[in-house]
């Protein structure tokens, strides 16, 4: 698929996809070998890349690598190399965690992996089959889940002070052009004890120099109680508090799971419901899609089709 082919044609004709796991990097420092998954269209060239960040939950396999399937093949089957890393705080390597320096979560390594893998797109693009030389590696956005969208914002310019060094903590990655934050989480000043006490890292995240374009998706059920007495607002915060250009998605009727991108029939999703998460995706593809290619309306059109539709499953705001 070419970067000049319409929403309308993609819609209704998606590639077959080809996935390919693990590819393994070897990073020299790291606990064990950084492992990804790539999932390609069957066909087209001059694909953009979206690197996804899982989240957390009480599944095992979905925070890994082998997560979000319903995002990831749909992103791949209309036109996206999407590629998925297993982080350090994955529950599949919950036998290490007690040798990782500092959080349990590995805020820092989770966003130097994105880094790691843009720096080996060439080796990606030899080892997987079929995919050398379709690639554009000068098109890429991230997305992140949870806390994945945390992983997202630091990566689009998000800043935190590092609770073991008090050094501030500047990861923006230029190479990122836009990015996509999925029920991510707020600011720290509102935490509970208990959350500030695990998470210190969390208390001094700040949106204010998240410059790079972001679509915010909140769900207007996903209260986050277990972190905050905010409530679903909190998972705003990225768009409230950081400057534009950026937009928010509010789903209604959401919780957490945004009924379901996690995992096909997980039992973790708390709000199951295909159409919204059919919904999801068509929208943070297209707005992908515009931000990386100027001037394309498939961001708009599908935008249009969500406010005006009858029974709309969300709603849109921008600055």
């Amino acid at each position: 698929m070419s970067a000049s082919i319409s929403a309308a044609d993609t819609f209704t004709s998606p590639a077959p996809v080809l996935s390919f796991s693990p590819v393994v990097l070897t990073v020299p420092g790291r606990l064990v070998d950084l492992q990804v998954r790539v999932s390609i269209p069957a066909t087209g060239t001059d694909l953009p890349v979206i690197l996804l960040s899982h989240g957390h939950g009480p599944s095992n396999n979905l925070s890994s690598l082998n997560g979000y399937a319903p995002l990831a093949n749909f992103w791949a089957a209309h036109g996206f190399v999407v590629i998925q890393p297993t982080h350090l705080s994955s529950r599949t390597l919950s036998h290490l965690h007690s040798a990782i320096p500092g959080s349990a979560l590995s805020w820092r390594s989770r966003a130097e992996d994105m880094k790691n893998i843009l720096d080996r797109l060439d080796v990606i693009e030899r080892v997987v089959p079929q995919l050398a030389g379709r690639m554009d590696h000068d098109k890429v956005a991230v997305a992140g889940h949870s806390f994945g969208g945390h992983t997202a914002a630091l990566l689009l310019g998000a800043r935190l002070t590092d609770p073991d060094d008090g050094k501030e903590v500047d990861l923006i990655e230029p190479r990122i052009k836009a990015g996509v934050l999925l029920a991510a989480p707020g600011r720290g000043d509102v935490l509970k004890e208990s959350s500030a006490a695990s998470m210190p890292f969390l208390l001094t995240t700040d949106f204010s120099t998240m410059t790079t374009p972001a679509l915010v998706v909140v769900g207007d059920r996903d209260d986050p109680r277990h972190f905050t007495d905010m409530g679903p607002d909190w998972h705003a915060d990225p768009y409230t508090l950081a400057p534009a250009p950026k937009t928010l998605l509010t789903l209604f009727g959401a919780e957490h799971g945004l009924g379901g991108i996690s995992g096909y029939d997980a039992a973790e999703t708390t709000d199951e419901d295909p159409d919204r998460v059919a919904a999801l995706r068509r929208l943070t593809w297209a707005y992908l899609r515009t931000e990386l290619y100027p001037g394309e309306p498939a961001w708009p059109t599908e935008r249009e089709a969500l406010v005006s539709a009858p029974g709309a499953i969300g709603r849109v705001e921008a600055k």
